[in-house]
């Protein structure tokens, strides 16, 4: 697929969303996976738009015809998330949408939904930001790698020796070194950028470790298992061990760390030991090694040297054998110079820089060794792992999906061709605990209920509103192959789902001709839809109103793809201005509780006018109020 294949996307927009993030094929990734705040950081691009072009993506945006329709797909999908443990997941359910083939969908998610099994720890694997010291010198231009560290292109006069200056260099092609340089890399053009840049390649697996290590652990068996086949990659066991061992580089780190606090240590134990080795030492003079002394003052000085040589050169060999062992463990050999033969003896600092200096070039040496070794053998399977992790991630969200599922009960639905029909179906999206509420629609419904166009009437705060969600909710989740909060459901597939909103109030002529014009192309097409309408008849006055919505409910009628449910309190109206019966159903409030609450059959009565509950709203203001207000709503009562 290409960029502009999208809706909305030109070439200008293609090219800089290309521009910004290098390749097509990342784009498109980005939006796959759902990481749409990326995306928005191209200037220009809103996060609103980042979203619609994932969605229009991953699958039928058109389905969701009406901002209700999206607004109830928004909250669904953010429930279901509510679900998932790793972030990745999150963002990935965010755009999970309708799509025209469920069927693969639905097994997969079936499985899912009979798994308890849950991955921790996952995330979109991602590249690590920042730059590295290696200079990369290429007659030809690298421009993928230009972000991560300097990349050169060497002039018809250079030669390799003109790039010693640096210390990590990779010469990409001919006319390299016979002898590679300490620190450098020879590598053929046709190198992959993984061997170029070593340090991005190891620094890729480190930065996503925590989740390569999940495809070495993950389980095997049957039903969903069976999907972690492909992806599974025990062959990475070692290399994750082995990156994560760097006990040379380490000891080598460790023994230069010690090195100068372990020679002055060594140091004053020479002071201590020589002044103990001289405690009982006694030098006899006689009267002519005296007189011989005044005249020549080195005889004495050889004299004391022949007394103090053996303990000092003792306590020297003693301390340098010390320090011999502590860089033998690394493979450094170590000079017999360390420290002055002159009293009081020192550490020969000219020395132990020069061991210290060694230390740091094989420190770099042995990193530079792994890091070479390492990517030798990650780089041919960086390409694989980033594809199984995505696949995971994928894998993680129908897990979530299940886990979702087994919460609130819900089962797969049966897709028919026409109607809508639900058991025992709950409202998931409100405070407490949903009634259930049986209810059909078209030909999938009972005997009796297979009308395609009906109108819902009765008690305010009865449910009809959360009734007309709930026949969405289950609609828009068929329709993305998943289950649905029922005991059991049949849905018709459908081209478009119509949620229209209760209207806010009576609407400006200019208005108005806007809202009939939109009503009129929804229901006069002759696309399969389900119109969900809440109290049309609020756009105008009453009496207009009826005679609209009459009109409007007669074209629908008219194309057998269409389903209709309109709440409405105009119910008699309506079906006068028709000029013909509606199946009419309703929601009727029987009375108050003790709580002065109504009492309301979720489920509404087929072929049923349900009252209104304006009388009962009397009848509790009546039994909440005191003095004047109280006898006004005692006389609006009895006006009932």
């Amino acid at each position: 697929m290409v960029l502009k294949a999208l809706p909305g996307v030109g070439a200008g927009l293609a090219r800089k969303l290309t521009d910004h993030f290098g390749t097509e094929d990342k784009v498109l990734q980005l939006l796959s996976d759902g990481q749409t705040e990326k995306i928005a950081e191209v200037e220009g691009v809103s996060l609103k738009r980042a979203d619609s072009l994932a969605r229009s993506l991953n699958g039928i945006e058109d389905f969701l015809a009406t901002p209700e329709s999206v607004r109830l797909h928004k909250e669904l999908v953010a429930n279901i998330a509510t679900h998932a443990v790793n972030a990745s997941t999150r963002s990935r359910l965010r755009n999970l949408m309708p799509v025209r083939d469920i069927k693969s969908r639905r097994e997969i998610i079936s499985q899912a939904m009979e798994c308890d099994f849950v991955i921790e720890g996952l995330r979109i694997p991602s590249e690590v930001e920042g730059n590295y010291e290696r200079v990369i010198v290429s007659k030809n231009p690298i421009d993928e790698l230009k972000r991560f560290c300097r990349v050169l292109s060497p002039s018809e006069q250079e030669t390799w020796k003109d790039y010693k200056v640096f210390k990590s260099v990779t010469w990409v092609g001919a006319d390299g070194p016979a002898q590679t340089p300490e620190g450098w890399l020879v590598v053929p053009e046709s190198a992959s950028v993984d061997m170029i840049l070593p340090e991005k390649c190891v620094g890729w697996f480190e930065h996503n470790r925590e989740s390569l290590e999940l495809l070495t652990t993950l389980p095997e068996g049957d039903g969903f298992f069976s999907h972690f086949d492909d992806i599974r990659t025990t062959q990475l066991r070692e290399l994750l061990d082995e990156m994560a061992n760097e006990a040379d580089a380490e000891a080598i780190a460790d023994v230069r760390d010690k090195l100068w606090p372990t020679a002055k240590e060594l140091e004053r134990r020479i002071h201590e030991e020589v002044d103990q080795a001289m405690q009982n030492v006694k030098l006899d003079l006689s009267g002519s090694d005296m007189l011989e002394a005044l005249a020549d003052a080195a005889v004495l000085q050889r004299r004391l040297a022949q007394q103090t040589s053996d303990a000092i050169e003792q306590a020297i060999e003693s301390a340098t054998d010390e320090i011999a062992a502590l860089l033998s463990s690394v493979g450094v050999k170590c000079p017999r110079s360390i420290f002055k033969s002159e009293w009081p003896t020192k550490v020969d600092r000219t020395t132990l820089d020069g061991i210290d200096s060694q230390l740091e070039e094989l420190w770099k040496t042995t990193q530079s060794d792994r890091l070479i070794s390492l990517a030798r053998r990650l780089a041919p399977l960086k390409s694989r792992c980033e594809k199984s992790l995505r696949k995971l991630v994928e894998l993680d969200q129908w897990l979530t999906i299940g886990r979702w599922a087994r919460s609130v009960d819900a089962i797969m639905p049966e897709m028919s061709d026409h109607g809508i029909a639900i058991k025992a179906g709950r409202h998931l999206l409100i405070d407490g605990t949903p009634d259930p509420v049986d209810y059909g629609l078209g030909s999938c419904a009972n005997n009796g209920d297979q009308q395609s166009i009906a109108l819902l009437t009765g008690a305010n705060s009865g449910g009809k509103t959360t009734m007309l969600e709930l026949l969405a909710h289950c609609t828009i989740l068929a329709h993305m192959g998943l289950p649905v909060p029922a005991k059991s459901a049949k849905v018709g597939r459908i081209e478009s789902l119509h949620v229209l909103a209760k209207a806010g109030g009576t609407q400006s002529a200019g208005a108005l001709e806007q809202t009939l014009m939109q009503l009129a192309e929804v229901v006069s097409n002759s696309n399969s839809k389900l119109i969900l309408a809440d109290e049309l008849e609020a756009i105008t006055e009453p009496g207009a109103g009826a005679r609209i919505i009459a009109g409007m409910l007669e074209a629908a009628e008219s194309h057998p793809g269409t389903c209709m449910l309109l709440v409405t309190h105009l119910a008699p109206a309506i079906i006068e201005a028709a000029g013909k019966e509606l199946r009419t159903d309703g929601i009727e409030a029987r009375g108050l509780d003790e709580n002065l609450e109504l009492i309301v059959d979720r489920t509404p009565r087929r072929n049923h006018l349900a009252r209104s509950t304006p009388e009962l709203i009397v009848r509790r203001l009546v039994e909440r109020s005191q003095g004047d207000a109280k006898n006004v709503f005692n006389s609006i009562l009895g006006r009932f």
